[in-house]
This record gives structure tokens, C-alpha cells and sequence, in this order.
């Protein structure tokens, strides 16, 4: 293989693992860092941290992999997604399953340098991944699946950090499962047409006219549940601040939604990327200062 083949097989992988669509790899960073800070109080240990961060990049790109791969005889009859490496033929089947295997195996060998117990984790987070993109042929609620699955780190990041996953980590995770079916079903009502017609279930089909209103109860409990986690914490006015923020961006994503048009329910679930980092920047102020 020469080195032009070699750079446009490299670069048909890094679009498989959207590489250049680094929002999903933030929605999943935010998460590990709320819980990297509040297990260290604020003092992370660098090399859990180094891990954890290149875990994220690693297992969120292996998601996008399988997740296109289960897709595969699906994508190509969606706008959104019939140009994707897989569903245009650029990747065989073949190609993405070593590279799914491969992507695992590297973050598996990241998570060897963390204790007992956050190993035993991270194979509930490789379960997680790699059953999520089938979710969506059984059940209404994939959002949900993946919320666990992208709130895993939150377990695994207080098991690394100090060797114990207390009650303060479960309540965050399930705060994160609950913000990512809000944000999925933002994003789910992009494709809810395309959905109905072949045959995908997802929480925008499920939850029909009531999808802003389901939405805003959900963004609710993600702040109350937020609130919680900030008592439990100990945690001071910055952090009650950055919620603040986030509060008005959920406020703010309504607004986008209020007619359903598919662009402006895509801005709303990439508007979420700035609610992460509004309560990674309260924790931050709150032990900084």
C-alpha cells in the first residue's frame, strides 16, 4: 500500500470513528471530568486523569465505530447518514470490526494501569458500547442505553480515583443517563421521519407531540439531581452558579425546538456541549478559589 492509499484509508477511519464530529467525544468528557473533580476534590492525580481523558476519545470513537457497522444496511437509505464510510462503501464491514476490536483493546490496556476494581468497570463500559446500536431494533428507549453507557466513566472515574464508588458517584451516573436521553432526543427528532419510515425505534418517535414537554422534565431532574450532588459534595456558590448557566441553556434549547425543525433541534443537542462545560467550570471555580 503506498503512502497516498495509506493516508485515504487513515482518513476513511477517522471519519468512521467521526474524528471530525468531536461533540459526541465532549458530552462523554464533560461527565468523567465532573467526577474526576468531585472524587479528587479538585486535586485529580494526573495519570488517572491522562487515562481517563484518552479513554474517552478511544471509546466513544470504538461506539461510532460499531455503531455504524450495526447500521450498515440503514444508513444508506438516511440523508443524514448515507454518506458515512460504511454505508457508502469506503469501509467494509470487515475493516470497521478490527478497527472496533483494536480501538477496545487500546482503551482496555489504558484502564490496566487504574486498580482492581476500575478494571472490573470498564468491562460493563465495553458491554455498554458495543450493545447500544443494537438497542434501537427492540426497544423505544436506546437514548437510555446510551446514557448508561456514556455515564459509565462516572463509576469508574471515583473507583480510579480513590478505590470506591460511594453513593454521590450513582447519583451522578443516573443524572447522566437522564441528561443524555435528553440531549439524544434533541437529537433523535433530527431524524424522526427517516426513523418512522424504516422501522428504528427512538424517544423522539416514542414520546410523539409530548417530546418538548418530556424533554424540559427531563432537563429538570437533571438539575435538581445536579443540586443533590452538589450537597452531598459540599460544593459552594460557584458550582451552584455553573448550574445556573446551565439552567439557562436548557431554557435557551426550548426555545430552538419550539417548532421541531430538524436544523434547529441538531443546534439544540450541540448546545449541550456548553452545559457540560458551564458545571465543569463551576466545580473548577469552586476548588480553585
Amino acid at each position: 500500500m503506498d503512502g497516498a492509499m495509506l493516508q485515504q484509508r487513515c482518513q476513511q477511519y477517522a471519519l468512521l470513528m467521526r474524528l471530525d464530529r468531536p461533540i459526541g467525544i465532549l458530552l462523554l468528557l464533560w461527565p468523567t471530568l465532573w467526577a474526576l473533580w468531585i472524587a479528587a476534590e479538585g486535586i485529580p492525580d494526573a495519570r488517572v486523569c491522562t487515562v481517563f481523558v484518552l479513554g474517552v476519545i478511544l471509546m466513544r470513537s470504538a461506539g461510532c465505530v460499531i455503531n455504524d457497522w450495526a447500521d450498515r444496511d440503514i444508513d444508506p437509505h438516511v440523508d443524514r447518514t448515507r454518506s458515512r464510510p460504511l454505508a457508502s462503501g469506503k469501509v467494509s464491514g470487515r475493516e470497521a470490526l478490527i478497527l472496533f476490536a483494536v480501538l477496545c483493546l487500546l482503551a482496555f490496556a489504558l484502564v490496566l494501569f487504574m486498580n482492581g476494581l476500575t478494571v472490573l468497570l470498564s468491562l460493563v463500559a465495553v458491554a455498554l458500547a458495543a450493545s447500544y446500536p443494537f438497542a434501537k431494533r427492540y426497544t423505544y428507549l436506546p437514548q437510555a442505553h446510551l446514557g448508561m453507557a456514556f455515564g459509565w466513566a462516572v463509576p469508574m472515574a471515583f473507583a480510579a480515583q480513590t478505590g470506591a464508588v460511594p453513593v454521590v458517584a450513582w447519583l451522578l451516573w443516573i443524572t447522566v443517563v437522564v441528561w443524555a436521553v435528553a440531549y439524544d432526543t434533541l437529537y433523535a427528532m433530527v431524524d424522526r421521519e427517516d426513523d418512522i419510515r424504516i422501522g428504528v425505534k427512538s424517544t423522539a418517535i416514542l414520546f410523539g407531540d409530548a417530546d418538548r414537554v418530556i424533554i424540559g422534565l427531563l432537563q429538570l431532574t437533571v438539575l435538581l439531581s445536579l443540586l443533590l450532588v452538589g450537597q452531598r459534595a459540599a460544593l459552594g456558590g460557584w458550582y451552584f452558579l455553573g448550574l445556573g448557566v446551565g439552567a439557562g441553556l436548557f431554557v435557551y434549547q426550548q426555545t430552538l425546538v419550539r417548532e421541531r425543525a430538524p436544523a434547529a433541534c441538531f443546534r439544540a443537542f450541540l448546545n449541550n456541549n456548553y452545559f457540560g462545560a458551564a458545571v465543569f467550570v463551576g466545580l473548577l471555580l469552586h476548588y480553585s478559589l
